[in-house]
């Protein structure tokens, strides 16, 4: 599968990954903390973005469009005081939804150069990865008070 057609895909389909994404979170025990203090139209929001972040980065894979964003919501959810560990799974289900979906709407069946196929999923996993990372310095930057460097 080429990064275009999932891209394409994500796009025109974004309401409804996102719908499904917000009830895999919502089913997970490990997220019970985020969903206490994170508002739910902010939870829709996120849901949204993430996927949205996504096929922005594959178009030009760029750290900056993540670090901004990621930053700052690690950085938001420090000041909620939610857990880490509740953001990095929440991030991993998006991650695991996102496969899901590729098999369910049979985006893996046409025939890719290998070598392709190997550069989008280590793309997409970097996605994943930068996301994570950046979020984790918003929680750095938030339990030292640096938030000046971030707006």
């Amino acid at each position: 599968m080429r990064a275009l057609k999932l891209v394409q895909h994500m796009k025109a389909n974004a309401d409804r990954m996102s719908e499904e994404l917000i009830q895999k979170i919502r089913s997970s025990d490990r997220c019970s903390e985020l969903l206490r203090k994170v508002p739910a139209e902010e939870q829709k929001q996120y849901a949204l973005e993430i996927y949205r972040d996504l096929t922005d980065w594959l178009a030009i894979e760029i750290d900056s469009l993540v670090e901004y964003r990621y930053v700052n919501l690690g950085i938001q959810r420090a000041r909620q005081e939610v857990s880490f560990s509740q953001v990095f799974w929440a991030v991993c289900t998006a991650r695991d939804y996102l496969w899901d979906y590729m098999q369910q709407e049979c985006l893996l069946e046409e025939p890719v150069e290998f070598w392709g196929g190997v550069i989008l999923l280590r793309s997409l996993n970097q996605f994943f990865d930068r996301a994570l990372y950046f979020t984790l310095v918003g929680y750095q930057k938030a339990g030292k008070g640096d938030f000046a460097s971030v707006a």
